[in-house]
């Protein structure tokens, strides 16, 4: 059996002779950066090969690879697939990113479905033969006992601890447990994911954990994890939910240690998240998510047994799966517009999810129009030709001077790439400087005096021009297609939101307020945005930053089953507008593509 051997760790990995050298990777549970998951187009799953013999290079790597890149050994290891023994080095390593865990909180009544109440359990006599269900039903004011709690607990006369969802006990415990009760408040992105540990009698978070969505190993954006379920109809569903599963038993156990809590003292978990992400947790086919006409398996809340799932906490715990409107209005945005208040409006607000999905939602005096733009994965670094995620080493902001190019990197390291708050920048400063039209088009070098400060800035790649950011240790550039992808992104959500407006009979200057949410839209400065045309500059001074409210969501459905039911209530009176459906948007969307005038 053939083997690899990793440099510079010399750690030994054999492997069957199939399947590309990122799949053998991947299996090993050894991190490469894969955004399109092994389908040859990101260009990011780059290793060098040190020895041992290869495929020759496709064509496809002398498109994406510089000359240079070739001839030192680096190729793409999806599009390898080795049979022989290898020593490769691997070019990256796995960053810790910055993930948001707060935001704005409205005051609400607490009134959680998970309660817990102590009971004096009476030893029976032949004057009193009161049934123990009959005991705790009186003590308790519950309608139900759980069927589970008849045939697994042996009463003990004394002090005992009823566990109470909603109006059923579900679970009895010995002696008086009343102090440990607590609950996990959990947002699923297609990107991160966020758990927060929650003291249910205070309502206190105590802690929280975020890691990246390990569904990452299958694509960083829905329609390719989609796309991997389509392609894996023996397991790829199965795959997919251990994934997230796997991710938050991590994460629950994280918080646990760091609070000096037993995990058997989780009695609820609430869940926000985005459509696809809720099937992919709870195990049902997406796929006709990602084909015409778009229709989920299920958009309604749902309650369930953790165990049915696969979730670590107190054996009688419950997950919670906040509603959703349809395949691209998911439980994040029925979250967000709750968290907000867009329902209680009475002036003209509009409420953005930035992200690979712009979801958008206007509230016009309390009444919702909602819609979902495809902004692309370039706002999250993908499909960049140095993007990479908000971590350690990404460029997250760029100031161009007529001294150089200055550039804010996340932790202070060198700079290894550029996420998407830095993109966003970096192409605000190159229309602030005229090195890109309102077309999206690179001026011509030829055009410049030598002396001009932009001229050493812009370079040649055959008849190509390139904006270098950065020559130092590693040459950073953003290339006239990495333009083209904000302006895509640009273009759909601008018209996203131009359309609601039209659709609402709303002109731009009758807007109240604009909320930014979610993980992303936090990092926007309001100039990279608007200087960016992404929102229009009239909005500039109205913008509002709510951080991630479906987080939030999720933490106020833990805390109140009224919550709860008003997002349900909510869900269904959110009004769903199919952009590529509306007459003229075509016309919308190709005006929106030009860049402001600067």
């Amino acid at each position: 059996m053939p083997e690899i051997r990793i440099q510079p760790s010399g750690k030994i990995y054999r492997y069957e002779a199939e399947g590309s050298l990122l799949e053998i990777l991947l299996a090993q549970k050894i991190f490469v950066d894969n955004p399109c998951n092994g389908k040859g187009v990101c260009g990011k799953c780059r290793v060098r090969i040190v020895s041992g013999e290869v495929p020759d290079v496709t064509e496809t790597e002398k498109k994406l690879l510089g000359k240079e890149e070739l001839e030192e050994g680096i190729r793409l290891s999806c599009l390898v697939k080795p049979e022989h023994d290898l020593v490769i080095e691997l070019l990256e390593k796995e960053r810790k990113g910055k993930v948001l865990t707060e935001g704005y909180v409205p005051e609400f009544y607490f009134d959680p479905d998970v309660k817990k109440k102590t009971v004096e359990i009476r030893k029976p006599t032949l004057s009193d033969q009161t049934p123990y269900e009959d005991q705790i039903r009186e003590q308790t004011g519950a309608r139900h006992i759980a069927y589970s709690v008849l045939r697994d607990h042996s009463f003990v006369p004394g002090v005992q601890t009823a566990v109470l969802y909603k109006d059923e006990v579900i679970r009895i415990e010995e002696g008086d447990t009343t102090d440990h009760l607590c609950g996990v408040a959990i947002d699923i992105g297609t990107t991160t994911v966020v758990c927060s540990l929650v003291d249910i009698t205070s309502g206190k978070e105590i802690t929280n954990a975020s890691m990246i969505n390990a569904q990452k190993h299958f694509g960083l954006d829905v329609l390719t994890r989609i796309t991997y379920e389509l392609e894996h109809p023996e397991d790829g569903i199965e795959q997919l939910q251990k994934a997230i599963v796997d991710s938050i038993n991590e994460m629950i156990g994280e918080i646990c240690r760091k609070a000096g809590i037993a995990i058997e003292s989780v009695y609820e978990i609430t869940v926000g998240a985005n459509c696809t992400m809720m099937h992919m947790l709870l195990g049902v086919d997406a796929t006709s998510i990602g084909k015409a006409p778009y229709a989920p398996m299920f958009v309604k809340a749902r309650e369930l047994d953790a165990k049915e799932i696969g979730i670590h906490a107190a054996e009688c715990a419950r997950v919670y799966c906040l509603p959703s409107v349809s395949s691209y209005i998911g439980a994040d945005i029925v979250a967000g517009a709750y968290v907000c208040q867009l329902k209680k409006e009475t002036g003209n607000v509009l409420f953005i999810d930035i992200g690979t999905n712009g979801e958008i939602v206007l509230s016009k005096g309390g009444k919702l129009l909602s819609c979902s733009c495809a902004a692309g994965p370039a706002l999250e670094g993908m499909n960049i030709s140095s993007g990479m995620r908000a971590a350690d080493g990404a460029i997250e902001d760029v100031k161009i001077t007529e001294h150089g190019v200055e550039l804010t990197v996340i932790g202070g390291e060198q700079p290894a790439g550029i996420c998407g708050s830095g993109i966003l920048a970096v192409v605000k400063e190159l229309l602030r400087h005229g090195i890109v039209t309102k077309s999206g088009a690179f001026i011509k070098k030829k055009k410049l005096d030598e002396s001009d400060y932009r001229y050493d800035m812009i370079q040649m790649n055959g008849i190509k021009r390139e904006f270098i950011m950065t020559n130092e240790q590693k040459k950073l550039l953003i290339t006239q297609g990495d333009v083209r992808q904000v302006q895509l992104a640009k273009g759909a959500i601008l018209s996203g939101f131009t359309a609601l407006l039209e659709k609402a009979g709303i002109e731009m200057k009758d807007l109240n307020k604009v909320m930014i949410a979610g993980q992303f839209g936090a990092h926007l400065p309001a100039d990279s945005l608007t200087g960016t045309g992404i929102l229009p500059k009239e909005v500039e001074d109205k913008l509002v930053y709510v951080g991630n409210s479906s987080k939030t969501g999720a933490y106020m459905a833990l805390m109140s089953g009224t919550v709860k039911k008003e997002m349900e209530e909510l869900a269904k009176e959110m009004d769903y507008m199919e952009l590529g459906a509306t007459e003229g948007y075509e016309r919308l969307f190709s005006d929106c593509l030009l860049f402001p005038e600067v």
